[in-house]
This record gives C-alpha cells, structure tokens and sequence, in this order.
C-alpha cells in the first residue's frame, strides 16, 4: 500500500514563502506522476500542480510564476515551493502519486494559511 507523508505546511503572512514536501513510501511499482491538490473551505479540490517523472510540470494558472513543482525520484519525494504567497492560497493542500499498476494515491492533507 502506497502511503504519502506531506509537511511543511503552516500559517504565514501575505507574500512569505512555504515549501512542502511529500513523501512516498511502501509502493512494490515505480512512482509515476505526482502532484499537489488543494481544497479551500466550500471550493472544490484543485490543481495546483503536477510533475512527471521525466520532470514535466504543469501548473494552475493562478500559480504560475509563485510556486515551482520538483521531485527526488531517488527519494520518491515531491516538493512544492511556494513564494508570493496570498490570502487565497489558503487551503488544505494534499499531495497525489500514480503508479501504473495501482493507480493515484492521497496524502492526508496539510494546512496552508496566509493572512493578509
């Protein structure tokens, strides 16, 4: 069963900056995609952001630019660098893995929360 650790996550002021960092253990097949999600209270899940293993990313566009989305493949790890952060990034972010053989996975979820 794969299992995903998220960290980092806290309560910052407008334009501070966060790092999270995801780590995924206990997969028998090869970590495929990963991503961070977040869900704001009364919004739907989201993407924030997504990285291939080959290093393709691909981003929201209200993040373009503030946030940069790499992975250790070594260490099955995925980061989430946030900058500029806003008030409307608050959110419960949570990460996601996909393996061919056992499809997509969640983490618990970690708090981010930015006051103006």
């Amino acid at each position: 069963q794969v299992q995903l650790v998220e960290s980092g996550g806290g309560l910052v002021q407008a334009g501070e900056s966060l790092r999270l960092s995801c780590a995924a253990s206990g997969s028998r097949f090869r970590i495929d995609a990963m991503g961070w999600y977040r869900q704001a209270p009364g919004k739907q899940r989201e993407l924030v952001a997504s990285i291939s293993r080959g290093g393709i990313t691909n981003y929201t566009d209200s993040v373009k630019g503030r946030f940069t989305i790499f992975r250790d493949n070594a260490k099955n790890t995925v980061y989430l660098r946030m900058n500029s952060l806003k008030p409307e990034d608050t959110a419960v972010y949570y990460c996601n893995a996909a393996t061919w053989a056992t499809g997509t996975h969640w983490g618990q979820g970690t708090q981010v929360t930015v006051s103006s």
